[in-house]
């Protein structure tokens, strides 16, 4: 027999020493690094994939999932500390290709959307949803608004928004085409829930796709002849020639599978599949398709297997590994995710004494000619660890981690042993860093004199392993920094021997006959250094700055992908650096002031390098009138911010704007200004004084506009002669609309100058130049329009009538103005502020002149026959009424206003209640009147509570269920409002009901849901003594376990909010009467309830939803204490013991029973947490839980009539 490949052991323990924080970087710091970085460039262009044999994966349709994210170390979530109206001037990006869009206020005020109402609930203030019901017969008679209505762009900060008009359009596109596909599915029109219909078109699909590929490969067996490899053996073979009749009948008629679970259709495909695979006349195609069919089946239906199948399965998958151990990649790949599936499902015991890395190595030693197919293996192992397609139960997955730890020295012994071979350096390499990520304890001095460590580093320049030792040496990075390994001071002599090497590789980002990738992976060691080492390289020793110059360097480069790869550094060095809990060890308070200022001293000119390398980075290309709308959407992304999809890794990516903040904030705002001013007249002087070229002056002026929050106020030296700069620019689109984005985010400095009011009427005009320019520049104007009314309002006051005639001339498009008609929305919103500003009686006469101006073409319409207006003919009035009611803080005048123009409003509700977006505005308009005027509108509110009761009957707009919550928050403790608030309770609520009388309703109702319980939910914090002793309140809560398990999300949302509200009664109202009639209500209930929640955990909502049914579940148990327990008992034993074993139950039923006498909640989570991943683990379990708790065929009571 030959000598065995590897041994027991390939190294041994050493033990590490202390080491100074010099020590870890021990190369010299020369006088040149301490004076400053004469920087150079260089360029490259995308990044290499990270694995081969992810790679390899991803290829073959579907693949392991690798868990890459962890080696990036913390991503960037950045959360200004900036007030609201200033994180308001910031923009953000918008598939309309306009750059002047409010990220945060704007988006709120445009659709009236809150942070919170005051009684928890979150709610966007555009007030219906989604794809509302079916209204075709109540509204036939009715006249159609015109078919293209619904074709509007979504308002800024409204693509999203539930409520806006254009993301109902979208989802009404959907349930169309949804209703399309469920009548040409058989039996998928029985199915309630959007997701489960998916779920059974894509089953359909899929099934269709096996019968063709079946039917093929029964085509490839009768030609290729009768297969002489080995069978799985464990399925019968049958008559195949009715399987795909068979196959029909099983999928889609729902009958029994025959009691053996071997001769299941799909395991008849995996019987196939594995004859296929061991024919030596397939081609590669089927090869693809049966090693993937194999891999699918392993991962997610091994429990369907008969008791024994495992040995026989594990020799078939061991010999295919052997067959293609030289390739086809993908198809070894697959194979080798195969058996490592298969580690995971089975215990260690069943692949010998010490587990699978043992059996490896066995194999390993008696065949060593297939040493790359056993090497591959080894690679997925640990990336399978992670991968929760793989159907196995939660215990068991941690114990196979445990397992995989245990045996990391064995892996990395075997590992070793194949160094020697020459053509599997690269995929030692690449499993080498497969297993780092596991992140075991090994110490940094064993690993620092490691075989595989040196191979890494040596490898750095070689072209071939190149890419496979960057791999390794992030990892090790990664691991060094990592609290599961000891953290950096257990691997401080790892640290020592990567580093060096890492900064010897710095001359290679400025020589230009690199490959390009190889750059990127260098630029891509330098960035992992910073983030895993950020802590120690704050301290600012001489050591730690050469890693800072390195990573100027990077950033340096002219390829953003690569200089990007800093960005996050910057960050959390930023952070570091400010943060007091960096010093919190220092003890005083003048210790740690001391500390930061003498940190904060040495970065200054890493900063103030920064700003300058960073700036040119958004400056607009040369040909940007040319480039297309994708190219155009990654520049904006570059200047701002967001989440960029790179590659297949989606992650914060920190863009420029940010990283000058992190320079202002570490420098100071008006350092940064200077710098960036001294920028601006370079560029000046550059072009010929006159902004001939307007783009890097363009640029400078952006960068001053990021800035912006954390410039002074009162600062005198630089903000003056921008301004009077701005003055003299040419009337170029692009350079005016930064103009006039820069001139509203300093709207503060603008009125504490003391010039300011000589220098408000100059700023004006510029606006007014930016109006009629372009409609992106007259968004902009108008979005500075907006902060400077805001802000200068106390100057502004004196010029209401100069102001007023700007405002028409925007609004009716006169002077050539561009304003569009959602961009005039921040006029009347700048005019609704100075307003405000303005003593009483000057407020009425002003507020009554815009009113006036607003009413008139309402009022024109009404002449004639409204029901053929287009909506967005009244609704572009209706709003500007809703913003002047909102903006202008004079109570008695507002509810003058709305007293006076009652009658038009009267008018349009009468005429077009069937119209959804008209109403929609016109209840936003009442709604911001009711709440500025409060009790004001008392002679009104009658009357618009009597119009939206008689309405709601009639055409059920989810709209006028909002506007009475609404009303519900301002009067419901009011006496004098208690008879006609409980009628238009009773009424509303009643009606609802009769409406929601089965999930299939509530799903084709989802906007109506979500307003109803948000009314109730309001109900029972600002009037309790209305509705809880109402007949009304046992029938909604009956309506609230109907829709529980509705798919819809904010109506899902809405309804366990409700229920959790009502179980959490004692919050809220300490009256013994209400609770009493609470228990009367819910305690008969409490069985279903708590059953509904537990099939709601167990898989029939979304496991998005899990945190919102938990807390439900968690009020109901401490409310009910040990009955609640005792339902959830019941409930829980409902669910077959091969889906959930009695250990598992017990430790979810446990944890409940904890909480009721006081445990952390947290607890509760995490076992809720478990028990839902258990029943969901695939979907064959999945439907055996929810077919044992039936959650939608429980009894209920009636509705209301």
């Amino acid at each position: 027999m030959d000598p065995p490949l590897v041994n027991d052991s390939s190294f041994s323990p050493a033990n590490p020493s202390s080491y100074t924080l010099s020590e870890i970087w021990p190369f010299p710091v020369n006088d040149a690094v301490r004076s400053g970085l004469r920087l150079a460039v260089n360029s490259t262009p995308s990044d290499k994939d990270v694995s081969t044999a992810a790679a390899a994966a991803a290829a073959a349709e579907e693949s392991t999932v690798t868990d890459l994210t962890a080696g990036w170390g913390g991503r960037k979530a950045r959360a200004l500390n900036s007030e609201e109206d200033e994180s308001s001037k910031m923009v953000s990006l918008s598939s309309s290709g306009n750059e002047v869009k409010d990220s945060g206020e704007k988006k709120r005020k445009l659709c009236g959307s809150e942070s919170g109402n005051g009684d928890g609930s979150m709610k966007p203030e555009g007030e219906t949803s989604s794809g509302g019901g079916s209204k075709a017969t109540e509204q036939k008679n009715k006249p159609e608004p015109p078919k293209d209505y619904i074709h509007v762009r979504a308002r800024r900060g409204q693509a999203t928004d539930r409520h806006s008009l254009a993301e109902r359009a979208r989802r009404e596109k959907i349930s169309e085409k949804m209703t399309a596909l469920q009548d040409i599915i058989p039996g998928c029109n029985k199915i309630i829930g959007k997701a489960l219909v998916l779920d059974e078109i894509i089953n359909y699909i899929q099934s269709l796709q096996r019968q063709v590929e079946f039917l093929s490969m029964k085509l490839e067996v009768v030609n290729s002849g009768p297969s002489t490899g080995p069978t799985i053996g464990v399925f019968p073979t049958g008559d195949l020639g009715t399987l795909p009749i068979d196959l029909h009948r099983n999928i889609y008629e729902q009958q029994e599978a025959n009691e053996s679970r071997g001769s299941h259709p799909e395991w008849l495909h995996m019987q196939v599949a594995d004859n296929l695979l061991h024919d030596s006349s397939s081609n590669l195609e089927t090869l693809i398709f049966c090693s993937q069919t194999l891999r699918s089946k392993v991962q997610r239906d091994f429990e369907e297997l008969p008791p024994g199948a495992f040995q026989k399965l594990r020799e078939s998958l061991t010999t295919l590994l052997k067959k293609f151990h030289k390739g086809p990649p993908k198809v070894r790949t697959q194979i080798s995710i195969a058996v490592a599936a298969l580690a995971v499902h089975v215990p260690a015991a069943d692949w010998g004494d010490s587990g699978i890395v043992s059996w490896l190595r066995d194999e390993m030693n008696m065949h060593p000619e297939y040493v790359p197919g056993f090497l591959e293996l080894l690679t997925v192992l640990p990336e399978e660890t992670f991968n929760y397609k793989i159907a196995a139960r939660p215990d068991r997955r941690r114990q196979f981690e445990n397992e995989l730890t245990s045996q990391m020295e064995a892996a990395l012994s075997i590992l070793t042993a194949c160094l020697n071979i020459t053509e599997l350096k690269e995929q030692v390499l690449e499993a080498f860093a497969s297993w780092l990520r596991l992140r075991h304890g090994i110490p940094g001095a064993v690993l620092a004199c490691h075989p595989l460590v040196h191979a890494a580093l040596s490898s750095l320049n070689s072209d071939p392993l190149s890419e496979a030792s960057v791999n390794v040496i992030s990892e090790l990075i990664h691991y060094t920094a990592s609290p599961s390994s000891g953290g950096i001071s257990a691997q401080t002599p790892l640290i020592q021997v990567i580093v060096p090497q890492i900064l010897s590789l710095k001359a290679h980002l400025r020589d230009s006959s690199k490959d390009e990738e190889d750059v990127k992976a260098i630029g891509r060691l330098f960035a992992d250094v910073g983030d895993s080492y950020v802590e120690l390289i704050a301290t600012g020793s001489d050591e730690s700055m050469v890693i800072v110059h390195a990573l100027l360097e990077v950033t340096s480069h002219p390829e953003f992908d690569i200089a990007s790869m800093t960005f996050n550094f910057w960050h959390s060095l930023q952070l570091t650096l400010t943060k007091r809990d960096s010093y919190s060890s220092l003890g005083s308070e003048a210790s740690i002031e001391a500390e930061r200022n003498r940190r904060q001293h040495i970065f200054r000119p890493a900063y103030e390098s920064l700003v300058s390398l960073v700036g040119f980075r958004v400056q607009y290309p040369e040909d940007y009138q040319g480039l297309s709308y994708e190219d155009l959407k990654e520049f904006k992304q570059t200047r701002y911010a967001g989440t960029l999809l790179i590659l297949t890794e989606c992650f914060i990516l920190p863009a420029v704007a940010d990283v000058l903040i992190d320079a202002a904030l570490i420098l100071g705002g008006d350092t940064t200004l200077k710098i960036l001013y001294m920028k601006l007249l370079e560029a000046n002087a550059q072009t010929g004084n006159n902004f001939q070229e307007w783009r890097p002056a363009e640029a400078i002026l952006f960068c001053i506009w990021a800035i912006s929050n954390y410039v002074s106020a009162v600062e005198a030296e630089v903000m003056p002669q921008v301004m009077a700069l701005l003055q003299n620019l040419p009337q170029q689109a692009q350079l005016l609309q930064t103009a006039c984005l820069l001139v509203g985010a300093y709207s503060k400095w603008l009125n504490a100058a003391p010039a300011s009011v000589s220098i408000l009427p100059s700023i004006i005009r510029i606006l007014m130049s930016g109006m009629g320019t372009s409609e992106d520049c007259a968004a902009a104007a108008a979005l500075a329009f907006r902060h400077i009314c805001d802000d200068c309002r106390k100057n502004l006051c004196g010029y209401f009538e100069d102001l007023y005639t700007i405002y028409c001339m925007a609004i009716n498009g006169g002077g050539g103005y561009k304003v569009s008609a959602e961009d005039s929305l921040n006029l009347v919103e700048a005019l609704g502020m100075v307003v405000t500003e303005l003593p009483l009686d000057q407020a009425r006469s002003a507020l009554e002149k815009l009113c006036f101006s607003v009413a008139s073409p309402l009022e024109e319409a009404a002449k004639e026959d409204l029901d053929k207006k287009h909506a967005r003919e009244l609704t572009v009035h209706i709003d500007r009424f809703a913003f002047l009611f909102r903006y202008v803080n004079h109570p008695e005048a507002v509810a003058a206003e709305i007293n006076k123009h009652w009658a038009i409003f009267r008018v349009i509700f009468d005429a077009r209640p069937w119209d959804m977006r008209t109403m929609e505005s016109l209840c936003r308009a009442c709604k911001y009147a009711v709440r500025t005027s409060g009790r004001y509108i008392i002679n009104t509110i009658g009357e618009m509570l009597a119009k939206i009761q008689f309405h709601y009957q009639q055409h059920h707009q989810p709209c006028f269920l909002y506007l009475s919550s609404e009303v519900i928050k301002i009067f419901g403790s009011d006496p004098s409002c208690a008879d006609y608030l409980k009628n238009l309770i009773e009424s509303l609520f009643a009606h609802t009901t009769c409406l929601m009388t089965s999930i299939k309703e509530v799903t084709a109702r989802p906007d109506i849901a979500d307003d109803c319980f948000l009314l109730a939910s309001r109900c029972l914090r600002y009037c309790p003594h209305l509705f809880i002793p109402s007949p009304i309140f046992s029938p909604i809560v009956d309506c609230a376990i109907i829709g529980m398990t509705v798919q819809h999300r904010e109506a899902c949302h809405s309804i366990l909010t409700f229920l959790s509200d009502v179980f959490d009664l004692e919050k809220s109202v300490n009256e013994e009467q209400f609770v009493r009639i609470r228990d009367s209500v819910m305690i008969p209930r409490g069985a279903t309830i708590t059953r509904i929640l537990i099939s709601s955990l167990a898989g029939a909502l979304p496991s998005s939803r899990l945190d919102t049914v938990t807390y439900t579940l968690l009020a109901l148990t401490r409310t009910y204490g040990s009955q609640a327990v005792g339902w959830a008992k019941e409930s829980v034993s409902l669910i077959p013991r091969t889906a959930v074993t009695e250990t598992e139950s017990a430790k979810f039923l446990q944890a409940l029973s904890d909480v009721t006498y006081g445990a952390d909640v947290n607890s509760l989570i995490g076992h809720a947490e478990e028990l839902s991943d258990v029943c969901r683990r695939n979907r064959t379990v999945q439907e055996l839980v929810q077919a044992a708790l039936k959650p939608l065929e429980l009894n209920l009571v009636a509705p209301v009539s």
